[in-house]
């Protein structure tokens, strides 16, 4: 990397400890949670929060959007939600000079740098197919009109997992665009707690902002730049591969307990996302040990269990881990890390 470069990457480390000391003025706990929502955020993915009603997740995606300086909308999905009234939509303008009509496009709520989208699985899939199509393409088509929308652009959903009843589930083709499934779970007993004296008390605490889009947008391709060793790249891609059912280097317990594993995808957001948590953490560098750190969020949404994973309580979670201590770093791998940290702590 550029000497320009790693003064970004030290800068990139600093601001990412002011805001998580922002962030936590307003929620309590919830530390990897917040590591992995930022960890995504400056990798240029797509967050999925599963968690059920209560934990924060809303006040969590405002509060990070305002540490950020970003524009921020937050959309409530149901299920009469239309594509239009996410994307936008064109209306009839009449000029007053010339008394002419035109269409003119007024942008929707999707038209901003950070989307909250409240109970994706609410919605119809014609409406998170729209969504979805912005997530990837980073634009709007209206009226045979394409429009960009804004720079940087992330879409953090939530989705209640214990109430299916009237909800449209998001299909694995369109699970696979998220860059991490992050499951939000229930505080402890001290920082519910905390969460109860805070939220009773007649106070409320004011974010300063880190960083303006500008700066996120320049930091997002310093993340881009952090070389990775092939040993590296090897271990995500052995891991990824070991998921995959049907193939000689899978172990047994995958053949029994998954229906399909996960796609060429999860290899990139793999290296990605390590990226991003080392240059985070104000390294140059990439470790094996920044591979396992995302591995969770990253395949626990591109893998399928089957019936007998389901019947005897066997989650993907379960999985991933068992895959983890499968794949180990071994003795050679390790002096390679030694070796390239040595060439690329400057």
């Amino acid at each position: 990397m550029e000497e320009q470069d790693i003064d970004s990457v030290r800068r990139l480390s600093a601001a990412y400890e002011q805001i998580a000391r922002e962030l936590s003025k307003v929620i309590v706990g919830q530390q990897e949670v917040v590591e992995q929502l930022l960890i995504s955020l400056f990798a240029g993915g797509h967050c999925l929060l599963v968690g059920v009603p209560g934990l924060a997740k809303t006040l969590m995606i405002r509060s990070l959007a305002e540490s950020l300086s970003l524009d921020f909308n937050r959309i409530q999905f149901t299920p009469d939600l239309m594509p239009s009234d996410i994307t936008g939509t064109e209306v009839i303008q009449e000029d007053k000079a010339t008394g002419q009509r035109e269409y003119r496009f007024i942008p929707g709520p999707v038209f901003a740098n950070v989307i909250l989208a409240d109970e994706i699985n609410r919605t119809p899939p014609k409406t998170q197919a729209a969504l979805l199509e912005a997530m990837q393409e980073h634009q709007v088509t209206a009226g045979g009109q394409r429009h960009r929308l804004p720079t940087p652009f992330f879409v953090l959903a939530t989705q209640n997992p214990i109430e299916q009843e009237g909800t449209y589930p998001l299909p694995e083709a369109q699970l696979d665009r998220f860059m991490f499934n992050i499951q939000v779970d229930y505080p402890s007993r001290d920082e519910e707690l905390e969460i109860v004296r805070r939220t009773t008390a007649d106070h409320r605490a004011m974010i300063t902002a880190m960083l303006s889009a500008e700066d996120i947008a320049q930091l997002t391709h310093v993340v881009r730049k952090a070389p990775v060793a092939d040993h590296v790249a090897q271990y995500a891609i052995e891991l990824v591969r070991m998921t995959r059912k049907g193939r000689e280097e899978t172990p047994d317990f995958i053949g029994q307990y998954v229906q399909w594993g996960a796609g060429p995808r999860a290899s990139q957001y793999l290296v990605l996302g390590a990226k991003s948590r080392a240059v985070l953490q104000g390294r140059t560098f990439v470790t094996t040990e920044d591979v396992q750190a995302v591995a969770l969020p990253v395949l626990r949404h591109r893998m399928r269990t089957n019936f007998t994973a389901d019947a005897e309580g066997i989650t993907t979670d379960d999985l991933i881990r068992r895959l983890i201590e499968l794949v180990p770093t071994v003795a050679a791998d390790e002096q390679a890390d030694k070796a390239f940290r040595s060439a690329n702590a400057g």
